[in-house]
């Protein structure tokens, strides 16, 4: 449930009910009460999932099979060791089928009950934002503030001691980077003052005639 960062895992044994969810895709949604009668009125969207021998579904693989793809980025089942690396990966398809053992859910609407463990508890988040305008909006500051000052550390306990780690903040414009744009934008735009005074040169000196090689 991500409202409450909460997450739990049920195991369902009656074949009927996993039969309800056969033919369905990543990302498509199914009522509560296909599953369980105190479910009324939930509505969850499936994410993801795995098959028997631990192979991820896909997005985008409109098969129930496992298919094997060529990955030549990091991405589901492959990182690369290096640059330019390929290599072939097994996959399970988007479409759910009795050979998924393991789906992903997540909890669009709430229903009348509460789920035990799920929606009756709230977690506290272990991570902060790390983005700059998500910590402005957290905290709402405005545009002068420091968001350095407000970035939310990790708490860890090493050799009885605790240490803080803070988070690298991405998109956080600073002087340098302001610096370094100006200055690109003053190439730029000297690169293009300079390819129109050569037109106009070019213009100027053999106007509308044809130019023999």
């Amino acid at each position: 449930f991500p409202t409450n960062s909460t997450q739990k895992s049920f195991e369902i044994d009656d074949i009927h009910k996993c039969v309800s969810l056969y033919n369905l895709k990543i990302s498509s949604t199914f009522k509560g009460e296909m599953i369980d009668s105190d479910w009324e009125g939930y509505i969850f969207k499936i994410t993801g999932g795995s098959d028997l021998q631990g192979f991820p579904m896909m997005q985008g693989i409109l098969t129930s099979n496992r298919v094997r793809l060529m990955f030549k980025k990091r991405g589901i089942n492959y990182i690369p060791r290096r640059k330019g690396e390929r290599k072939r990966r097994s996959v399970r398809g988007c479409i759910v089928s009795k050979e998924i053992a393991v789906l992903d859910c997540v909890i669009l609407q709430k229903g009348k009950r509460e789920i035990e463990g799920l929606t009756d508890k709230i977690e506290a988040r272990r991570y902060g934002p790390k983005r700059a305008n998500k910590i402005r909006k957290l905290f709402n500051l405005a545009k002068e503030d420091d968001v350095r000052d407000y970035s939310i550390p990790v708490i860890k306990e090493k050799n009885g001691k605790e240490i803080k780690k803070y988070p690298r903040i991405t998109r956080l414009m600073t002087e340098k980077k302001k610096i370094g744009k100006e200055i690109k934008r003053k190439i730029k735009d000297e690169k293009i003052k300079k390819q129109e005074r050569l037109g106009r040169e070019y213009l100027e000196k053999y106007g509308g005639r044809k130019v023999k090689n």
